[in-house]
């Protein structure tokens, strides 16, 4: 069984609509090396690997009521499957979890009867599945946003909202969020001066040569720098925060009084 969710929220559940899901098989991920040749030297030289996009093929069987049903239900078929928005696939199996595709190619409807058999192939260009849940959303199975099989730690409480210097922050998934390609969005609020931002597990350091009062916020969102949403990026080292894997250590230095930090940010799976 397989939803469709729109970017507004909205939520497809293709059963319900005479649309059963017969397979649903995400392929492998897909590996890039980069080589370099030298000359009057064995083999080549291995400058990295990147990951590519990866593709999901579902085969489907729809049902009409009726003959005269049955195109009415085609033509619905070919709306929620428009792919000139990229939209989310998700597999009832994983619930949580969710792919956001676009139709790869196009498909035909073998129709017999009421009923219809197709095979269609979709394309996720960022190569990872994405928890449905962010780190700000209650960490409960109550909540319906997670499930068994997401990295979550049953051994710690994961809190993304800090107020002392030194804490940790968990990053469930298998992927580094780097916020040059996927979102991240880290906000502190209080007053500090030479406000500095270390992710000692990784290296990372964010500074802002500049002060705030209590009341101020400074919001890294994606590659941006903002101080009560005014951009600071020149006030600023230029440096990126990143979250490995796992659980990262931070250390804030700079701030003075009391102060809140809050890391918000999805998990992503291979």
């Amino acid at each position: 069984m397989t939803y469709i969710q729109r970017k507004d929220g909205t939520l497809y559940d293709l059963q319900q609509l005479g649309i059963r899901t017969k397979d649903f098989v995400v392929s492998a991920p897909s590996l890039h090396h980069n080589t370099e040749e030298i000359e009057n030297r064995d083999g080549v030289i291995d400058l990295g690997t990147t990951e590519g996009a990866r593709t999901i093929t579902c085969t489907f069987r729809m049902q009409a009521v009726d003959m005269q049903d049955y195109p009415l239900l085609q033509n619905e078929i070919f709306k929620l499957f428009r792919s000139k928005e990229a939209f989310y696939l998700i597999d009832r199996r994983e619930p949580m979890k969710r792919w956001e595709v676009k139709c790869q190619d196009a498909y035909d409807i073998d129709q017999r009867y009421v009923y219809g058999d197709f095979t269609v192939t979709f394309v996720c260009f960022k190569g990872y599945a994405e928890s449905v849940g962010t780190t700000l959303d209650p960490f409960t199975f109550d909540s319906e946003l997670w499930q068994i099989g997401q990295g979550l730690t049953l051994e710690d409480d994961l809190v993304y909202t800090h107020n002392t210097s030194n804490f940790r922050i968990y990053n469930a998934g298998d992927v580094t969020v780097d916020p040059r390609v996927l979102p991240l969005k880290i906000t502190f609020t209080g007053a500090s001066t030479n406000l500095k931002i270390t992710n000692t597990t990784t290296g990372d350091m964010w500074q802002y040569t500049g002060t705030t009062q209590a009341g101020d916020t400074i919001t890294l969102d994606g590659v941006r720098s903002l101080k009560n949403s005014v951009s600071i990026f020149s006030a600023t080292n230029r440096k990126l925060i990143t979250i490995a894997s796992g659980w990262n250590d931070f250390t804030i230095t700079g701030a003075s009084g009391s102060f809140t930090i809050s890391f918000d940010f999805r998990f992503y799976y291979i």
